[in-house]
Protein backbone atom coordinates (compact mmCIF):
# COMPACT_ATOMS: atom_id res chain seq x y z
CA UNK A 1 0.00 0.00 0.00
CA UNK A 2 3.02 2.29 0.14
CA UNK A 3 2.91 3.01 -3.60
CA UNK A 4 -0.82 3.78 -3.41
CA UNK A 5 -0.27 6.18 -0.51
CA UNK A 6 2.56 7.94 -2.35
CA UNK A 7 0.42 8.32 -5.47
CA UNK A 8 -2.55 9.55 -3.43
CA UNK A 9 -0.17 12.12 -1.88
CA UNK A 10 0.95 13.24 -5.33
CA UNK A 11 -2.67 13.69 -6.49
CA UNK A 12 -3.41 15.55 -3.24
CA UNK A 13 -0.50 17.94 -3.83
CA UNK A 14 -1.55 18.52 -7.44
CA UNK A 15 -5.02 19.50 -6.26
CA UNK A 16 -3.76 21.77 -3.50
CA UNK A 17 -1.69 23.54 -6.17
CA UNK A 18 -4.70 23.77 -8.53
CA UNK A 19 -6.82 25.08 -5.64
CA UNK A 20 -4.24 27.79 -4.96
CA UNK A 21 -3.90 28.69 -8.66
CA UNK A 22 -7.64 29.05 -9.08
CA UNK A 23 -8.27 30.99 -5.86
CA UNK A 24 -5.62 33.05 -4.07
CA UNK A 25 -3.05 33.03 -6.88
CA UNK A 26 -5.41 33.40 -9.84
CA UNK A 27 -4.60 37.04 -10.64
CA UNK A 28 -0.84 36.46 -10.45
CA UNK A 29 0.57 32.96 -10.98
CA UNK A 30 -2.74 31.55 -12.21
CA UNK A 31 -2.90 34.17 -14.96
CA UNK A 32 0.49 33.04 -16.25
CA UNK A 33 -0.20 29.30 -15.93
CA UNK A 34 -3.54 29.58 -17.74
CA UNK A 35 -2.20 32.07 -20.31
CA UNK A 36 -4.87 34.72 -19.74
CA UNK A 37 -5.02 38.42 -20.50
CA UNK A 38 -5.83 40.97 -17.80
CA UNK A 39 -9.38 41.32 -19.15
CA UNK A 40 -9.90 37.55 -19.12
CA UNK A 41 -8.61 37.29 -15.56
CA UNK A 42 -11.05 39.87 -14.27
CA UNK A 43 -14.04 38.33 -16.01
CA UNK A 44 -13.11 34.75 -15.06
CA UNK A 45 -11.95 35.31 -11.46
CA UNK A 46 -15.28 34.59 -9.71
CA UNK A 47 -15.92 31.37 -11.66
CA UNK A 48 -12.33 30.20 -11.23
CA UNK A 49 -12.50 30.82 -7.50
CA UNK A 50 -15.62 28.66 -7.33
CA UNK A 51 -13.90 25.96 -9.40
CA UNK A 52 -10.90 26.20 -7.10
CA UNK A 53 -13.11 25.43 -4.12
CA UNK A 54 -14.18 22.17 -5.77
CA UNK A 55 -10.54 21.25 -6.30
CA UNK A 56 -9.97 22.04 -2.65
CA UNK A 57 -12.76 19.62 -1.72
CA UNK A 58 -11.08 16.90 -3.79
CA UNK A 59 -7.82 17.58 -1.97
CA UNK A 60 -9.66 17.39 1.37
CA UNK A 61 -11.09 13.96 0.51
CA UNK A 62 -7.60 12.71 -0.34
CA UNK A 63 -6.19 14.21 2.87
CA UNK A 64 -8.81 12.28 4.86
CA UNK A 65 -7.80 9.16 2.91
CA UNK A 66 -4.19 9.58 4.00
CA UNK A 67 -4.84 10.65 7.60
CA UNK A 68 -7.86 8.69 8.82
CA UNK A 69 -7.04 5.96 11.33
CA UNK A 70 -9.70 3.51 10.15
CA UNK A 71 -8.44 1.70 7.04
CA UNK A 72 -11.94 1.10 5.65
CA UNK A 73 -12.88 4.77 5.96
CA UNK A 74 -9.53 5.87 4.51
CA UNK A 75 -9.97 3.48 1.59
CA UNK A 76 -13.50 4.75 0.92
CA UNK A 77 -12.31 8.36 0.86
CA UNK A 78 -9.41 7.41 -1.42
CA UNK A 79 -11.69 5.60 -3.87
CA UNK A 80 -14.19 8.45 -3.87
CA UNK A 81 -11.63 11.24 -4.15
CA UNK A 82 -9.54 9.56 -6.85
CA UNK A 83 -12.63 8.61 -8.86
CA UNK A 84 -13.88 12.20 -8.73
CA UNK A 85 -10.47 13.50 -9.80
CA UNK A 86 -10.35 11.05 -12.73
CA UNK A 87 -13.83 12.00 -13.94
CA UNK A 88 -13.17 15.73 -13.49
CA UNK A 89 -9.95 15.34 -15.47
CA UNK A 90 -11.76 13.61 -18.32
CA UNK A 91 -14.42 16.31 -18.37
CA UNK A 92 -11.78 19.04 -18.27
CA UNK A 93 -9.89 17.41 -21.14
CA UNK A 94 -13.07 17.28 -23.21
CA UNK A 95 -14.25 20.81 -22.45
CA UNK A 96 -11.18 22.92 -21.65
CA UNK A 97 -7.77 21.50 -22.56
CA UNK A 98 -6.49 18.03 -23.40
CA UNK A 99 -3.49 18.50 -21.08
CA UNK A 100 -5.83 18.20 -18.09
CA UNK A 101 -6.16 14.49 -18.84
CA UNK A 102 -2.46 14.01 -18.15
CA UNK A 103 -2.28 16.37 -15.16
CA UNK A 104 -5.34 15.03 -13.33
CA UNK A 105 -6.73 11.80 -14.75
CA UNK A 106 -3.53 9.83 -15.35
CA UNK A 107 -2.15 10.30 -11.80
CA UNK A 108 -5.58 9.53 -10.29
CA UNK A 109 -5.96 6.36 -12.35
CA UNK A 110 -2.44 5.25 -11.42
CA UNK A 111 -3.26 5.80 -7.73
CA UNK A 112 -6.59 3.94 -8.09
CA UNK A 113 -4.81 1.06 -9.79
CA UNK A 114 -2.21 0.86 -7.02
CA UNK A 115 -4.92 1.09 -4.38
CA UNK A 116 -6.96 -1.73 -5.95
CA UNK A 117 -3.84 -3.83 -6.41
CA UNK A 118 -2.91 -3.32 -2.76
CA UNK A 119 0.57 -2.02 -3.52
Amino acid sequence: MLLARILIGVVLLIHVYIFLLETVLFRTRGRKVFGLSDAQVESMAPAMSNQGCYNGFLAAALAVALLHGDAAVANAFAMFGLSCVAVAGIWGALTVQKRILFVQTVPAVLALTALLAGV
